[in-house]
């Protein structure tokens, strides 16, 4: 390795950073429960938010129409996970709404049939 290069700096990808740095070590948000359907949505533009990390900022620019917490991920480039704990930061702060989908109480939650999850599955690996 060349003299003042790192091992965390990649030419082509820019610099590494592991999740648990971007969720400062938590694996779970501190409120909300984020179904991968739920819609997110921002209730503020995110410019003058200069408290945000990077990643937070980037989820309030692309939540200025309704997304989906799969889709936000998927567009962040973040892992799943991660893209909760930064949402439930977010959903404390008051500077999203969620919108979980809703289920018939009477039959209980439930599952999109699995047609539908392997076309879902498809898609993405198509990307």
């Amino acid at each position: 390795m060349p003299q003042g290069e790192h091992d965390w700096l990649d030419s082509d990808a820019g610099p590494v950073v592991r999740p648990y740095a971007v969720t400062g070590g938590r694996a779970k948000p501190a409120v909300g429960a984020f179904d991968l359907v739920a819609f997110v949505v921002s209730r503020v533009d995110g410019s003058g938010e200069q408290h945000l990390l990077p990643e937070q900022r980037a989820i309030l620019a692309r939540t200025s129409e309704p997304v989906s917490v799969a889709e936000l991920a998927s567009h962040l480039d973040l892992a799943l996970g991660v893209v909760r704990v930064l949402l439930g930061d977010l959903l404390q702060q008051g500077l999203i709404e969620m919108h979980e989908p809703e289920y018939d109480q009477s039959v209980g939650p439930q599952r999109p049939d699995d047609r539908i999850l392997k076309a879902v599955v498809n898609g993405l690996r198509a990307l």
